[in-house]
């Protein structure tokens, strides 16, 4: 039920884009074989549910953030409030290692989030040790793929120049990570 109820999330958030409708369409379209292997994808990420639908969406909310993909958090906002994350937790994120309204999962795996969102990609092993305590190998392996599957849409929206569509018009929207400078 956890899936159909997702699909139905991804379905009815996609239905309300409100401008640039054709950007990612009008790209796939060319491609048919890349379309399929992206539906494929997206279609496995859509049926694995032995994690937190939320925790995922709070992953991949911080690999957009960390990419700063505009279309990724114009959507990956609108599916956070589908899936019920409240907006103090979406704010949250920019500082989400101090934040109390973040569980300490929550800021677990956010912060895994950011470490697999940089480059070159660095997880710490004490931050891996402490993600077994709380996950199976299943759940590690299919938030894995969620939040490396978000970088990977990130990166080809940007390299095609995929724009906003709307989906959080009138209501909060991430906004991209700030990054510091060199020192």
């Amino acid at each position: 039920m956890r899936i159909l109820k997702r699909l139905w999330g991804h379905l009815a958030v996609l239905s309300s884009a409100r401008r640039n409708r054709t950007d990612l369409a009008r790209l796939l379209v060319r491609r048919p074989q890349w379309a399929t292997a992206i539906g494929v994808t997206e279609g496995a990420l859509l049926s694995m549910g032995k994690v937190d639908p939320q925790l995922k969406v709070l992953a991949t909310a911080k690999a957009a953030m960390m990419v700063e993909c505009e279309f990724c958090l114009d959507i990956g906002s609108a599916m956070a409030r589908h899936e019920g994350v409240s907006e103090e937790k979406l704010r949250a994120l920019s500082a989400y290692a101090d934040s109390p309204v973040l569980t300490d999962v929550e800021k677990l795996v956010i912060g895994w989030s950011a470490a697999l969102s940089t480059s070159p990609v660095v997880v710490p092993a004490e931050m891996r040790a402490e993600l077994e305590k709380h996950f199976s190998l299943a759940q590690l392996t299919e938030l894995a793929a969620e939040i490396t599957w978000e970088n990977q849409r990130a990166r080809f929206n940007q390299a095609m120049g995929v724009r906003p569509a709307g989906f959080s018009d009138g209501a909060f929207c991430m906004v991209p990570q700030q990054k510091s400078g060199p020192s």
